[in-house]
């Protein structure tokens, strides 16, 4: 990390006084503790931000990062992902397509059950992905599961998910955290769990406290008694409350403060290589971005190389206007580098001689959102787009404009290629922020998804992937690094590819060592 970078990330917050002084708070014995062995007990609290009053604890529509980390602790779901991404058994202890994926079958654990007691069944599934998929008040993985005409109880344990046409993803769909199950009478208001943890209290925009579901089939871990899930307006006091020990662990820090906050004796940082992207959205049915020349124009002003030292502070890898980055056939198209003067005249054929004038709306949503907004209209100034930035706070971002900003920003965790297309560039995704609506794209992509080996699917892939490269309306500028900090007395993290902060919100993994 370069000195300027540091020296403009703390003159827009914490100053490296303010930082050394709180680093000296509550120092000496505990300095040099470690988390030793795994130790059953203890509350750990954690902090966040981008809380606000609509925070939730229903299983099947988080939104912001608060919702998420207690989603993936509350509720299991049939399958999950390993720290490198790969897919894994969960409630299920096998998930196998009938030989043209039509039918697939889950086989549950034995001896599973709610937080409650009682036992998780196969109706318990069957409600789950009914109540997802329900047609009056579709939760946020129904774009997956378009083709999913059934799901039976088959047996004791058995479930049968009944498609009308193949689907050779069906399990990566299965393994997102928003298909956790939940028993046939949920009741969000008063949630019973599936995952390590049950609700003990929810505070929108304030704080949740999570504690230990004694009933949890997996026995390797679940050291914790509780976790106390506290929210904070923005970084600056996210920070402040770690370093004076008000909190335990903190997801997500500001990249250019990792080497100062790591060189406090008492904290360590936690720094996983992830697929997770910060782009800008480009409505390509609203004026000016309903010209593909507009759009190609802006994706050229962008220094991707500058955006990754000064938004991330060389925490991550340069992005080539494709998300998917893990995916196995992420396409090896030639890299986008800046060209000012064919911006300037892709503008120009678009009628912008003279530049144009465009409102970018931020909020401080993920780290380095802002940051990018920021280094961003000072590259694109040099090619005559006057960008003029708007700043909102997290509730009015995600409010009742979300996914209506002419040109904005959002970010997006680790996803292979299709279901992350499912999830944002299809008519029906739930998240189509760019508008984006192309009847070939979405065919292509329908007929890759019908193909469960990756092989075979392969050209198909890159055929969709083209028409985005050239014609989309995402600037996918870089892909972050998860970036975390916690006291050094917390053991069991682990880095993660999920891109979901501190070890993929793996709580129960976690133990506090002996002080």
């Amino acid at each position: 990390m370069s000195t300027p970078n540091r020296r403009q990330a703390l003159g827009a917050g914490l100053s490296l006084t303010a930082l050394a002084g709180l680093s000296a708070c509550g120092g000496g014995a505990v300095g040099a503790i470690s988390a030793g062995d795994p130790v059953r007990g203890g509350t750990l609290r954690v902090g966040v931000t981008g809380g606000n009053s609509a925070d939730t604890v229903d299983a099947h529509i988080p939104v912001n990062s608060g919702d998420i980390a207690r989603t993936v602790n509350l509720y299991n779901c049939l399958l999950s992902r390993t720290d490198d991404y790969k897919i894994q058994t969960e409630l299920a202890e096998k998930f196998e397509p009938n030989a043209d994926a039509t039918v697939w079958t889950a086989t549950l654990r034995p001896g599973i059950k709610f937080s409650d007691g009682r036992d998780i069944t196969p109706d318990d599934v069957v409600f789950s992905f009914e109540r997802i998929n329900d047609p009056n008040d579709p939760k946020t993985a129904a774009a997956s599961f378009t083709m999913l005409d059934e799901v039976v109880a088959t047996g004791d344990r058995t479930v049968e998910f009944r498609l009308s046409s193949p689907n050779g993803l069906l399990n990566d769909s299965v393994s997102e955290y928003t298909t956790g199950i939940v028993p046939r009478d949920y009741d969000p208001a008063k949630p019973v769990s599936s995952g390590p943890y049950k609700l003990g209290s929810h505070t929108p925009a304030v704080s949740t406290v999570l504690e230990r579901n004694e009933y949890y089939w997996r026995k390797d871990g679940n050291w914790l008694d509780a976790v106390n899930l506290l929210n904070f307006n923005d970084s600056d006091a996210l920070i402040n409350a770690l370093l004076s020990s008000q909190v335990d662990a903190i997801g997500q820090i500001p990249l250019a403060l990792v080497e100062v906050i790591g060189a406090d004796e008492r904290m360590a940082i936690l720094n996983s290589e992830t697929g997770m992207w910060l782009p800008f959205t480009m409505r390509v049915d609203r004026p000016p971005f309903d010209n593909v020349k507009v759009r190609q124009a802006f994706r050229l002003v962008v220094d991707r190389e500058q955006m990754i030292e000064q938004v991330l502070s060389g925490y991550g890898t340069i992005g080539n206007d494709m998300f998917g980055p893990l995916s196995e056939n992420y396409p090896d198209f030639p890299q986008r580098t800046r060209d000012v003067e064919q911006a300037k005249k892709l503008l120009a054929e678009a009628g912008h001689e003279g530049g144009l004038d465009v409102e970018l709306v931020t909020a401080p949503i993920q780290s380095g959102v802002v940051e990018a907004a920021q280094v961003f209209a000072q590259q694109a100034a040099d090619a005559g787009i006057r960008v003029k930035i708007r700043r909102v706070d997290a509730t009015t971002f995600f409010g009742e404009n979300y996914l209506k900003w002419d040109f904005a920003q959002d970010f997006w965790y680790t996803r292979d290629f299709l279901p992350q297309s499912v999830s944002c560039v299809m008519p029906e995704s739930p998240f189509n922020e760019t508008n984006w609506n192309d009847p070939n794209f979405t065919s292509i992509v329908q007929e890759a998804r019908a193909l469960p080996d990756p092989k075979s699917r392969r050209d198909l892939e890159h055929e969709a992937q083209k028409i985005l490269y050239d014609n989309g309306g995402y600037i996918i500028w870089g892909f972050a690094n998860q970036v975390d900090a916690y006291q050094k007395y917390v053991g069991g993290l682990r880095p993660n590819a999920t891109g979901r902060p501190l070890g993929g919100w793996r709580f129960d993994r976690l133990w506090i060592g002996k002080v």
